[in-house]
């Protein structure tokens, strides 16, 4: 993946040409393993490559471009690859063939709760979370008390994550990592924050986070939440593109089909 600065709004930010992933599948003579893979019917198509090895092609031949103000639903069944090409998105993946230019930072919000330390305090986890998401200490300390401030937890930020209920940590991680201003932002599912009492405050500031950023590509099976907020769709089936257009048109397509 090549990272190059912004682009101006007539440039791609985002695109993929021609990108293939596969995963080699070890001890993949032994027939029940194959039977297995087969039986689930939405895990890539299964191959072999130079090495007679058993492969799962995870995405085929996948080409996109993003510009800015796109928001690009992914749909599909469970297996079909959304989550793999976010990865890939993201530079997690390498794909073994084709290219993905970036024009900007990527924000991947896979997991919300990546780099906490239960063994430190809150104040010490917001600092160690901020810069797993690339920011500088320098950014990080300039957030801290609009960080500290949404999350309502007062002095329980001086104590140890640990002693924290599970809604106290879910507030603590969603805050972070909805600090920042996101350029290129990957979403796999629509970020939630679960507490009752808090629900409102976060999807405010959820809808002002999607909104800041450049590009959105956001995996989701809840259709609602893509026609909403998403302009574009595309449609996966088994790694491969099965339509790529507005994302009513390629939900309803994706509706249809499932009938």
């Amino acid at each position: 993946m090549s990272a190059t600065p912004a682009a101006s709004p007539r440039q791609a930010i985002l695109s993929l040409d021609r990108v293939n992933v596969s995963f080699p599948v070890y001890h993949g003579g032994s027939r029940s393993l194959k039977k297995a893979i087969l039986s689930r019917g939405s895990a890539g198509r299964i191959a072999r490559d130079a090495n007679d090895r058993v492969t799962i092609d995870a995405l085929r031949d996948v080409t996109l471009s993003l510009f800015k103000g796109d928001r690009l639903a992914l749909i599909g069944a469970n297996g079909a690859g959304k989550t793999t090409l976010l990865r890939v998105m993201a530079g997690v993946y390498e794909p073994v063939s084709g290219t993905v230019d970036a024009r900007g930072r990527i924000s991947p919000m896979f997991d919300l709760g990546l780099g906490i330390d239960v063994d430190l305090s809150g104040y010490d986890n917001i600092r160690l979370r901020g810069l797993l998401l690339g920011l500088s200490s320098r950014e990080i300390e300039g957030r801290l008390s609009d960080i500290a401030e949404f999350t309502d937890l007062g002095d329980y930020l001086d104590m140890p994550v640990r002693t924290y209920s599970s809604g106290m940590m879910l507030r603590l991680t969603f805050a972070v990592a909805t600090c920042y201003e996101p350029e290129i932002l990957l979403m796999d599912e629509w970020i939630s924050a679960g507490d009752a009492q808090f629900t409102a405050k976060a999807q405010r500031r959820v809808d002002s986070f999607v909104d800041r950023a450049s590009v959105l590509v956001l995996a989701s099976h809840n259709l609602e939440i893509c026609r909403r907020w998403c302009n574009r769709g595309l449609w996966l089936v088994q790694g491969q593109v099965r339509a790529f257009g507005s994302v009513a048109t390629v939900i309803d397509a994706y509706a249809a089909d499932a009938k």
